[in-house]
């Protein structure tokens, strides 16, 4: 992931897993194989390494992490976008997905480690910089120790609300549908101080006087 915009440097994300996981994996920490947390949630679920599903975003910079990977057995699924979603999706019982592992943005990290608190998910990451530049902005940050690996608690550490909207369809959420004189929406919303998650399909009228009538398909 990267940190702010502003900072602009980049860290690994160790991967976002689900509750049934959580122990195990983080004992590991973030580590240089990508293989080490796979086999580790392969043992919590007790099943085999090639039934565990792996979601990776289809980037350049994550060729020999895709590859390796795939040489550990483990399923891959390769996403275009969506990072967020994926690390939602790897915390949520019956998708069928395991672990959300790569570099992405740090805003995205700190949406995902929320998400993650609300549905008992762990996410872990650590920074990866490119640039002097990078380093001496984390420091300026507060940031001494470059290699620090954050938690799910660092980067979500209150109580806190996600909401998130489907923009297109995903394995998630539905994507806008837009009707005569309103659109339609598939909402998350989970919050850890009320303990809970829910689905909302809303529909949002564009003008006030209403012609038409509220449709269910």
């Amino acid at each position: 992931m990267q940190f702010d915009r502003q900072a602009r440097s980049d860290s690994r994300d160790a991967g976002s897993i689900s509750a049934d996981s959580r122990g195990v994996v983080c004992c590991h920490q973030v580590v240089a194989r990508a293989a080490d947390p796979v086999q580790a949630i392969a043992e919590a679920f007790g099943r085999r390494v090639n039934d565990i599903t792996t979601i990776v975003l289809d980037r350049p910079r994550h060729h020999d992490l895709i590859e390796e990977i795939r040489n550990s057995g483990a399923r891959i699924k390769l996403i275009q976008d969506g990072d967020v979603t994926a690390s939602i999706s790897a915390a949520v019982r019956g998708t069928n997905d395991h672990l959300a592992i790569g570099i992405g943005g740090t805003r995205q990290a700190v949406l995902a480690a929320a998400a993650l608190r609300c549905l008992g998910g762990e996410l872990q990451a650590q920074l990866w910089p490119t640039r002097r530049a990078e380093i001496e902005h984390a420091q300026e940050h507060g940031i001494s120790d470059v290699e620090r690996v954050f938690t799910t608690d660092d980067l979500a550490p209150q109580e806190v609300i996600v909401v998130a909207t489907g923009v297109s369809n995903g394995d998630l959420l539905r994507g806008v549908r837009f009707l005569g004189d309103s659109a339609r929406t598939h909402s998350l919303v989970m919050c850890t101080r009320c303990n809970w998650v829910r689905f909302v399909d809303g529909i949002h009228f564009f003008a006030r006087d209403r012609r038409e009538e509220v449709r269910l398909s």
